[in-house]
């Protein structure tokens, strides 16, 4: 192969989507399967896919999906990164390093979006470009005898139940567009990707069961709530009801909505567990059942997020806190980066941009990128030693206007 992997790097065709659909299956190990082997889905975005081939075989393989993404106070253009795979036979020779550069200098040059995300399938492989764990997933389990409501729960005078998709799609979407804009991390859903979170076919299942519906509405027949979530039959060796359910999304308008919503999920005949992989690592659940260890969580790492523009994405967001402070931001994958930011952030917008001033706080865009949806703080990495203060106080300053009072959180893999 020649020496330079970044101009043999390429987006492909229509017509060479099957060899590189199959290749990135067979390097994730996954069965391939569904409507979408031999022609793209309507949510892939050819353009922005790259691949890499030898004699005549596609090794390597990556993507970027256009979404929108929620951030404190606000929404921005944010690039999906996807399809990230590297052949056995091609590993350790700079592939994944050209690729992430080819990426990034791409988005860059497009000025399009600040910020980048991606689910990474090991968490020791993206730091190194960037990339930062910036909302985590609950991984909630729990018994259903054991998660009662709190006594004197509101759950409202409205309504649960079952939908067929077309009246749940109906009334889910404003829902979510709706409530989406308040949760950083959160992204935006079109039609492409409402016909993807629909999809249900037997072959697109890998396994699991049907996925059900429903909807929460109230006495004048507004829809306040949605569900989903999967239902398996189970039975003990002594006949015993040992059913499990796997809850997708519970989102709701109000309080009593979300409330009702789980008195559901919860009182569903012949289930016994209830888990929620996806769940929001601070959902409200949790100040909902009776008996808070009947819920247990295994929270990991979720969506991460890397800045691709430090002064636009630093720009983009809010800050509860009022911030003027200098970060002395260290990109050695980027350098455009790198130097010295001046921020003046406010609850009602912000600014940011280069500057000669002596910096607050010293940092690397790893740093940068994890605190960026405000669900980590700036003063716990500087307690790692990830974070560098130069002025007195600069950390917590930062840590607080860095904050923001909603979890991140993204229920949505890609």
């Amino acid at each position: 192969m020649p020496h330079d992997l970044a101009d043999q790097l390429r987006p492909i065709t229509a017509e060479e989507w099957p060899p590189f659909i199959r290749a990135m299956y067979e390097v994730f190990g996954d069965e391939p399967s569904g409507r979408f082997l031999d022609t793209p889905s309507p949510w892939a975005e050819l353009d922005r896919s790259l691949s890499l081939w030898d004699a005549g075989r596609v090794v390597a393989t990556a993507g970027i999906y256009s979404r929108r993404l929620t951030v404190p106070g606000a929404v921005v253009p944010c690039a999906g990164v996807t399809w990230i795979t590297v052949a056995p036979t091609h590993r350790r020779r700079g592939v994944l390093t050209a690729i992430m550069r080819r990426q990034l200098d791409d988005i860059r040059a497009a000025e399009r979006e600040p910020v980048a995300a991606l689910w990474a399938a090991e968490a020791s492989i993206y730091g190194r470009f960037g990339y930062a764990p910036a909302t985590r997933r609950g991984g909630w389990i729990g018994r259903t005898q054991g998660m009662r409501l709190r006594p004197g729960a509101d759950t409202g005078t409205g309504s649960v139940r079952p939908a067929e998709p077309a009246e749940f799609r109906g009334a889910a979407v404003p829902l979510h567009d709706q409530l989406r804009r308040w949760v950083p991390g959160n992204l935006a859903r079109d039609e492409r990707w409402w016909d993807r979170f629909m999809l249900d076919e037997p072959e697109e299942r890998k396994g699991r069961p049907a996925k059900q519906l429903l909807l929460h509405t109230e006495a004048d027949g507004s829809a306040t709530g949605y569900a989903t979530y999967r239902r398996k039959a189970s039975w003990s060796d002594s006949s015993e009801p040992e059913g499990e359910i796997t809850v997708d999304e519970v989102r709701a308008a109000t309080p009593a909505a979300y409330a009702a919503l789980w008195q559901y999920l919860l009182s569903i005949d012949l289930v016994r567990t209830v888990r929620s992989p996806l769940g929001s690592d601070d959902d409200p659940l949790r100040h909902l059942i009776a008996d808070v260890r009947a819920l247990h969580a295994h929270p990991v790492d979720a969506l991460w997020i890397r800045v691709v523009d430090v002064g636009r994405a630093l720009s983009a967001r809010r800050y509860p806190a009022p911030l003027d402070m200098v970060f002395e931001v260290r990109d050695e994958f980027c350098p455009e980066n790198t130097g010295r930011w001046h921020l003046w952030g406010h609850p009602a917008g912000a600014f940011c941009d280069r500057t000669d001033r002596d910096p607050d706080i010293v940092l690397g865009i790893e740093e940068l990128s994890a605190a960026y949806l405000g669900g980590v703080s700036l003063a716990s990495l500087q307690g790692a030693g990830r974070v560098h203060e130069v002025s007195p106080g600069a950390v917590v300053q930062a840590s607080t206007g860095f904050g923001w009072p909603v979890t991140p959180w993204c229920p949505d893999e890609f």
